[in-house]
């Protein structure tokens, strides 16, 4: 069949098979029921990625393919239809996405306070971030103007859901055409999907990314609970919902690479399986995303060029977001190598015209077309168990395909049609003529030339005006099945002062355009354009691959003073001789010792050691000691240090946030520190989980964990947990006074007790994680660290722990303690102080500088902490106060920042001093370590050096080389045209104990430059 007749016959075909779609509604007046019987012929088909035929047919009936190949009968009754020349190709699956859903509505506040319960009415979740019970198939409509634009980008088929909540129900799999939802819906409850975002929920809980975690880690149990309780328990919509959705794939929404190792540990615990919808930045840490197991969807947004033309500006810009700019391009290319299985979503892409454009940009970093196409295809459809339908081009799948001019990664390439389920979709007519080219327009008696550039799909069309041939302006145009229409002004009229403007309409063939067009003074006269220029042939021209050798490295962690893949440190053999050993045991201080340094542990100390082979180091007029250890810390935590939300968090772990790529990590190195506990804030009186680390530099979040530590937490007392500075209208949690903190705790300590013994006489019991933690204390398996100023109330918490049975570990801050050091040490507690600071608050009213001297004097494990991320780098001048104020000696004062917090976090039999068979968490110092003017110049973590200041000064040059080298990069981009954005600075949130108004999650939708 000719061209020029497709089109009315593929009306008429639509036509009549949309009338009888719905086979089970009421048939209402006269039809005529049609096959939809299609043959096209000489085509290129990629029946799959891998499979592609030349000249080849493909054969539709009823909605489905009939047949594909090379050497086909045409059936007779089939409309032929020849696309020489023309490409065909699976339409593509799109799986992140909420197309066709109705825009998310939390429910209402009743009030202006904070939201403490759920509002939402009915047998629902207590927590309106949970909902399971979405449906998008009941929830879907179809949306004519969305599917349009999906459709122009190739796609025919779509995972929607209603992307709310954390717990967000499931999918349909639905079908991008304009028919009645019951024919476009393929697969309902396809899917179900998760996030750490609550989405339109305005409850409190949770607002921190521990929170979060928490709240989905307590649902799985409570919905295994659910699915074994008796009967005539309460009913639970949500989770009657939630057990009925875990058989289907499950899909985790998210924003970071470090995030989806999160998911994945959580799905880990509950034998879930995840399919992870990611942030684009999986390259950063390629090797664990494989070993998750996981296959991914992931987005085709790349950032653009910064404008670092003003050097000021310039300098806003960090180097990772440099390195991301450019490195980012690379994630699909290294997925593929890995062998990771993965699909790609426009979903990021606001702007869709964009999509195609970012792929190439993938294709030009080493994507290969396969894996392009794998991508588009058959991976989205095998993850949603939907390959049996779509994702190729076989007999007896939908007939789902789209028809192109060329390769889909030619930057010009037209794509005309993309049929869904048997039923095209023109986006383009295949009749069109590709008008490009230059042309010679004669009207009223005179000469222009014109010259249409741009691409067959968006022509762009100029004139030049013979007097000045140098200079061509572009006229707007219209052109629609081959008739083209657009004005011009090809001089002014003097005698009137206005413009000539002439404007013709006339059909555009191959080598001539010809029609009517009226003149300024309204009369109609012919026109003609007669070609005199081909368009250019670069119909076959694929992007231009990037030199990959020629880009930076990947670093490890994620920062300017991270290290390449081949050059991350490693253990070694080392000897320290001749150096001052402060060795933080009865022996005190040798002079002129060796240390012996193998396998991570410290082998030997002594005098003239050796051994062959052995690294050695000079260390006369240096100092050895152990690493700093700082017990309360905030850094290396990721989306909010509180979950105060609650009087009591302590279901929520500090160990399911940690970054592990924080730069405070390596700054605190520089300072000597080797490991620390990460502490919840105090905004509530029971918080939660911490999380003991070593500063292992380059590793990832569970490998800087301390394995085998004893298990920690956070409590706090005073005016932040009766929440004195948080506003009247923000006050409306428990308690709001301190004889309310200790009912908190009398209460709560009463429950898990209960809980507790309900177990142990072989109870059905709901598994609850708060409870959990908290009868770990009871039973001392789990220790407490305190914040902590008042005299009465530290008394108070003692005295409820003597009634419970169980002795408080530590109490920090603890700026009275001075007052209560009797009994104190009579309780068994220990103490974890700030070595100066007062006045910053009316309950630190009666710090004074001796605290930490008196405690010391009473017996009592005394350790100097920071709670600060500046000050952690600098702890040794801390402990250095101990000898200024209480004029303790240089050793004791030194062991509180080492050995004493070793002790109190029970950890001494490891770490904290120089003695054979400890850890080799050890720092070669240029001073006396108490001296201000003390420089660490190498510091080592299991017998690693993770700070070395010699090397530290070549890095540094390296990161402004590397500047450097980007700067330029990205000026030369901008200055060849390529879009930039402006100068972004990215501040880091530094937290501390109290910072209860910075808990905010990030978007996953958004683009964070490969930062956590």
């Amino acid at each position: 069949m000719g061209l020029q007749k497709i089109a009315a016959v593929l009306f008429l075909c639509f036509w009549s098979v949309i009338t009888i779609a719905q086979i089970t509604f009421p048939r209402n007046g006269v039809y005529d029921e049609q096959e939809g019987h299609y043959a096209f012929t000489n085509a290129t088909i990629y029946v799959t990625p891998e499979k592609k035929l030349e000249k080849a047919t493909l054969l539709i009936k009823k909605g489905k393919i009939v047949g594909v190949g090379t050497n086909l009968t045409i059936p007779v009754d089939a409309v032929t239809i020849d696309l020489r020349g023309k490409f065909i190709y699976p339409s593509f699956i799109e799986l992140s996405s909420n197309y066709g859903m109705p825009k998310p509505v939390g429910t209402k506040s009743k009030s202006s306070a904070p939201q403490m319960l759920s509002n939402k009415e009915g047998a629902y979740s207590w927590n309106e971030a949970l909902k399971p019970e979405q449906d998008a198939t009941a929830l879907f409509s179809v949306d004519k103007k969305a599917a349009e634009t999906l459709r122009k980008l190739g796609f025919g088929t779509v995972l929607t859901h209603q992307m709310d909540g954390m717990a967000r129900g499931t999918s349909a799999l639905v079908l991008l055409g304009e028919e009645n939802e019951h024919d476009m819906i393929l697969k309902g409850k396809a899917s179900a999907h998760y996030s750490f975002s609550k989405g339109t929920s305005k409850q409190n809980y949770p607002s921190s990314r521990m929170g979060a975690v928490a709240l989905l880690r307590q649902t799985y149990y409570d919905g295994k609970w659910y699915a074994e309780r008796e009967s005539n328990e309460s009913y639970n919509i949500s989770l009657e919902y939630w057990n009925k959705i875990q058989d289907v794939p499950q899909f985790f929404e998210l924003g970071n690479r470090l995030d989806l190792l999160r998911a994945d540990k959580l799905g880990d615990e509950f034998g879930v399986q995840y399919i992870f919808r990611g942030g684009g930045d999986e390259f950063l840490r390629l090797d664990a995303i494989k070993k998750t197991n996981g296959a991914l969807v992931i987005p085709m947004h790349f950032p653009k060029a910064y404008d670092v033309s003003d050097p000021y500006d310039a300098e806003e810009v960090s180097l990772t977001q440099m390195k991301y700019w450019e490195l980012a391009p690379t994630n699909p290319a290294r997925l593929a190598a890995a062998e990771i299985p993965f699909a790609i979503t426009s979903r990021l892409n606001k702007d869709k015209k964009d999509f195609w454009k970012q792929v190439r940009k993938a294709y030009q970093h080493g994507l290969s077309e396969k894996d392009l196409l794998k991508a588009l295809t058959t991976t989205p459809a095998k993850l949603i168990r939907a390959d049996q339908w779509v994702g190729t081009l076989e007999q007896g799948k939908l007939a789902n395909f789209i028809i192109t001019s060329d390769n889909v990664l030619n930057e010009k390439v037209v794509l005309y049609h993309n049929w869904v389920k048997g039923k095209p979709y023109i986006v383009k007519d295949l009749n069109a003529v590709d008008i490009r080219g230059k042309y010679q327009l004669s009207i009223d008696n005179k000469t222009f030339q014109l010259e249409v550039k741009g691409t067959e799909a968006a022509p762009e069309l100029y004139w030049t005006n013979t007097k000045d041939t140098s200079k061509q302006h572009k006229i707007k145009h219209n052109l629609i099945n081959n008739t083209i229409s657009f004005a011009f002004v090809p001089e002014k009229d003097t005698t009137k002062k206005s413009l000539k403007i002439y404007r013709l309409s006339g059909k555009a063939e191959l080598n001539k355009w010809a029609g009517q067009a009226t003149k300024f003074d309204g009369t109609w006269i012919s026109w003609t354009a007669t070609r005199t220029g081909s368009a250019p042939s670069d119909s076959s021209k694929l992007p231009e691959l990037v030199n990959l050798d020629e880009l930076g490295e990947v670093l490890y962690p994620w920062s300017p003073y991270g290290y390449t893949k081949a050059n991350l440190p490693k253990k070694e053999t080392v000897l320290i001789k001749n150096v001052t050993v402060w060795t933080g045991e009865k022996k005190g201080n040798l002079e002129a010792t060796d240390v012996l340094i193998e396998d991570g542990k410290i082998a030997r100390i002594g005098k003239k050691l050796s051994i062959t082979g052995a690294k050695v180091i000079d260390g006369t007029g240096k100092h050895l000691t152990a690493g700093i250890i700082d017990e309360h810390s905030h850094i290396c935590i990721s989306y909010g240090v509180n979950e105060g939300t609650q009087a009591s968090s302590a279901e929520v772990r500090i160990g399911d946030v940690i970054n592990s790529e924080d730069v405070n990590m390596y700054r605190q190195l520089a300072g000597g520190v080797t490991g620390a506990q990460l502490l919840h804030g105090s905004a509530n009186p029971i918080g939660g989980q911490s999380a003991i680390i070593k500063f292992r530099w380059g590793s990832l979040p569970e490998a800087i964990k301390y394995k085998g530590a004893d298990g920690f937490i956070k409590f706090a007392l005073g005016e932040n947990v009766k929440q004195s500075n948080w506003g009247p209208h923000a006050r409306v949690r428990f308690p709001q006074t301190r004889m309310g903190v200790e009912q908190v705790y009398e209460d709560h300590f009463t429950r898990a007790a209960e809980y507790g013994a309900a177990i142990a006489a072989g109870k059905t019991v709901r598994k609850d994680l708060e409870l959990d933690a908290i009868l770990e204390i009871i039973n001392s398996k789990r220790f407490i660290s305190c914040h902590s100023y008042v005299q009465s109330e530290i008394t108070m918490l003692m005295r409820i722990a003597e009634k419970h049975k169980f002795t408080l570990n530590t109490f920090t801050h603890i700026l009275e303690g001075y007052k209560i050091a009797d009994k104190m040490k009579a309780h068994g507690a220990g103490a974890s102080t700030f070595s100066d600071w007062w006045a910053y608050k009316y309950e630190v009213i009666d710090a004074i500088p001796y605290n930490a001297k008196i405690l010391d004097d009473m017996g009592i494990v005394v350790a100097i902490n920071s709670d600060d991320a500046e000050m952690g780098r600098r702890l040794n001048q801390e402990a250095a106060k101990g000898v200024k104020y209480g004029g303790m000696s240089e050793t004791a004062a030194w062991n509180m920042v080492t050995h004493n917090p070793a002790k109190l976090l029970h950890l001494d039999d490891k770490v904290g001093s120089i003695k054979v068979g400890k850890s080799a968490d050890v720092v070669l110092w240029s001073h006396n370590p108490l001296s201000v003017y003390a420089k660490a110049e190498k510091t080592f973590v299991d017998g690693v050096c993770l700070f070395d200041k010699q090397k530290d000064e070549e890095k540094r040059l390296a990161i402004k080389l590397e500047r450097n080298r980007l700067i330029q990069k990205m000026l030369n981009a901008k200055e060849k045209g390529v879009p930039t954005q402006p100068a972004i600075f990215i501040p880091k949130q530094h937290y501390h104990c109290g910072d209860a108004d910075c808990n905010k999650f990030i978007d996953f939708n958004v683009d964070v430059n490969g930062t956590e």
